[in-house]
């Protein structure tokens, strides 16, 4: 038995197989393709037994060898199908090419798998040998194609998570393409062929163990900057490399005896997957760069080069990836890495995390605008090396890190990111993947590129809110077009008043006056749903309002509609300073919005809270919820409406600015199905004139409706 390459090389593969598809089962189930690595791991495991019984015993027959071989084939690109599905979520891949592939793996094996168990249930020949081996190397060739376009249109960020699931499986479709190219042009499988053919299978299974082992960790692949140096060693090595392969062969040749053969296709075929493994390494190329520059140039960078990639990274004006995330990426390759953060100051002079690549945040990403991290990059522009402060605190003054960067992973530098001389922004580099030592290169470099990217950033923020301005201008001019018809509807109502002491007894005048009334109400709520001009009143116009009667009044008139919303309690009155008329309208706008989102059985709840000088009215709806890309990029965000025609999108963007106005904030925390959570805070009013404020009760007229908030 042990004599028989083929029953130890497919033994092997079907043991090696089995313990993969036992791993995965038992711990790595949770995404389409881990479950499809399963699937191809069992069948696999399956063939590879079936062809050693069928080596010792004589048995399966061919037709169940033929069918376990068209099984594991569907299995290898059901796993390629779903790395396409995974992969290509944000690619621009053509679905209709993405069909076309499909429709014709499909097709073809579904014909193989009739023809032969229709020539197993009629025993007759319905096709030849040689169409067989044609449909295998067609197999082969689907396969290959598919590989390529997983490689070619995946975007960049993403190639790493695949790699080696794309190389192993590629090994396989290519090995079997020349055993089948082979057997068709000679007329017969080669035994080298087959008998090393169970041996290259069970030799790829690490890569697929190491690929599920790292599923979660996303790195970016290594961007190439420079030099001949680089590429001129490379191919040295390649070639010094295959000159040893090529003599490893010959002797594995002459000294393997009746199994050399085998033992040449096998030492080749490993040693070369082996040699593309380690050129695609990115950990290898990086500490590459590294020695070369350490070692072959007296300076650390080719400074004409960075130049240029940074000049073609500023110079995308598309959003794909978004701009931030280019920042990011600039200033993580300077040292060798490939994760990090950006924040970017805010108009409350906080700091907001704008972006981030292949770096896990923390929930609260906010750093404040007093903090000491912030006062010492306004006074000197230093660059935080976060290994050494955590070795030596004392370097850094003790200086006290926010919560955003030392709960962040990874993290390693932070960079000032200067505007002229002030700060308008904080940068972090995660730790990199190849041993970097920082000198005054380093730092001069990347402070450079910090302020050069900075200068692109505020930039393009400028011109975000100058196309903000000129939105709002043109809503102002839109707003003249209203003029004429709430004119002629002045003149109808006051030409109804006048005549009405006249002809208040005639039936007639009475039907007309319902019928032009209507047409009145009909026309000013298509005018206001359509477009609401915002009104910032004068701090002179506020006056102490009781917060807590505002809202009960808001909850009365919104109870009109399902779902009601319900008061929590019975809070005590709660004053503030705003403007009465523009606080109703902010307050029920946000009612309006849950009441919008939230289905009719669903469920709105108010609640009061006062902490630390401030009240926080809570709005809380078990609606559609929304994810937090489109909280921290559309939600507040002027003239963004999923609404089309019947919302402007500045609803949101109003309240909230008024809150603002006001001192307060707005926090929103969401989750799609769940529901949302909308955290109003405005500041209390001390010693307030409590008899003043009770002095007039509110009027109780209506709420104008706007859009919803996630417009």
């Amino acid at each position: 038995m042990f004599r028989d390459l083929s029953v130890i090389s497919y033994g092997t593969s079907a043991v090696v197989f089995s313990v993969l598809s036992v791993m995965v089962a038992t711990r790595y189930l949770r995404r389409d393709i881990d479950r499809a690595l399963f699937l191809a791991s069992f069948v696999t495991a399956i063939w590879a037994a079936a062809l050693v019984t069928q080596s010792l015993w004589s048995q399966p027959g061919f037709f169940i060898r033929y069918l376990l071989e068209l099984l594991r084939d569907t299995a290898w690109l059901l796993l390629i199908f779903a790395i396409l599905r995974d992969s290509f979520r944000q690619a621009k891949f053509t679905g209709q090419l993405r069909k076309t592939l499909g429709f014709a793996t499909a097709a073809l094996i579904a014909a193989l798998m009739v023809l032969g168990t229709l020539e197993f249930i009629f025993n007759a020949d319905l096709v030849s040998g040689k169409t067989k081996l044609i449909g295998q190397i067609a197999l082969s060739l689907l396969g290959l194609s598919l590989i390529e376009q997983i490689w070619r249109n995946s975007p960049t960020l993403s190639r790493s998570s695949v790699k080696y699931l794309c190389i192993g499986t590629a090994t396989i479709f290519a090995y079997d393409f020349f055993m089948f190219a082979d057997a068709l042009l000679f007329g017969q499988v080669a035994d080298s062929f087959w008998d090393a053919r169970g041996f290259v299978n069970a030799a790829l299974v690490p890569m697929f163990a190491v690929n599920i082992i790292n599923t979660r960790k996303q790195p970016v692949d290594f961007q190439l900057s420079r030099s001949a140096v680089f590429h001129a060693g490379t191919l040295l090595i390649a070639g010094g490399y295959l000159l040893l392969l090529a003599i490893g062969g010959y002797y594995v040749r002459s000294l393997g005896g009746k199994w050399g053969d085998a033992l040449q296709v096998l030492f080749i075929t490993i040693a070369l997957t082996f040699l593309v493994t380690l050129i695609m390494s990115r950990r290898l190329r990086g500490r590459l760069m590294v020695f070369i520059s350490q070692n072959f140039f007296d300076y650390k960078y080719d400074y004409r080069e960075e130049w240029l990639r940074m000049t073609r990274e500023l110079a995308n004006l598309s959003n794909d990836p978004p701009l931030p995330e280019r920042a990011i990426r600039i200033l993580a390759d300077l040292v060798e890495s490939n994760a990090g953060a950006i924040w970017i100051k805010s108009d409350q002079n906080n700091y907001q995390l704008e972006g981030s690549v292949n770096i896990a945040t923390p929930k609260y990403t906010t750093i404040d605008g007093d903090s000491e991290l912030v006062r010492l990059f306004q006074t000197k522009e230093w660059i935080i090396d976060l290994r050494e402060y955590r070795e030596d605190p004392l370097s850094y003054d003790l200086l006290e890190l926010p919560e955003a960067i030392t709960n962040t992973p990874d993290a390693w530098l932070i960079i000032p990111l200067f505007l002229g001389n002030e700060l308008y922004g904080i940068a972090m580099v995660g730790i990199p993947y190849a041993k970097v030592v920082l000198n005054w290169e380093n730092f001069d470099l990347i402070k450079v590129v910090a302020r050069q990217t900075c200068n692109l950033l505020a930039q393009a923020d400028a011109q975000n809110r100058l196309s903000r301005a000129m939105q709002f201008e043109a809503v102002s001019k839109a707003s003249a077009f209203m003029v004429h018809d709430l004119k002629t509807l002045i003149a109808q109502l006051s030409l109804l008043v006048k005549n009405a002491p006249k002809h208040r007894d005639n039936p007639a005048f009475i039907d007309d006056m319902i019928s032009t009334t209507e047409h009145a109400v009909r026309k000013m709520s298509n005018l206001v749903d359509h477009i609401r001009k915002p009104v910032t009143p004068d701090e002179e116009h506020r006056s102490v309002l009781d917060l807590t009667a505002v809202v009960r009044e808001l909850v009365e008139h919104k109870s009109r509609r399902s779902p009601a919303p319900k008061l929590l309690g019975d809070p005590p009155p709660i004053y503030i300073c705003a403007e009465q008329e523009q606080l109703r309208s902010v307050l029920g706008h946000l009612i309006q919005n849950a009441q919008d989102a939230t289905p009719p059985d669903g469920e709105i709840t108010l609640n009061l809270k006062t902490a630390k000088g401030k009240v926080v009215l809570f709005i809380q709806d078990t609606g559609t919820g929304m994810t937090d890309e489109f909280i921290r990029t559309r939600l507040f965000k002027a003239f963004e409406s999923t609404k089309g025609l019947t919302g402007m999108g500045i609803g949101a963007y109003q309240a909230r600015e008024y809150i603002q106005e006001l001192g307060g904030n707005i926090d929103i925390t969401s989750e799609p199905g769940v529901g949302s959570c909308f955290s109003v805070f405005i500041p209390l009013v001390e010693n307030s004139d409590k008899e003043a404020a009770d002095a007039e009760p509110l009027p109780d007229h209506d709420v104008q409706k706007s859009p919803r908030a996630v417009n």
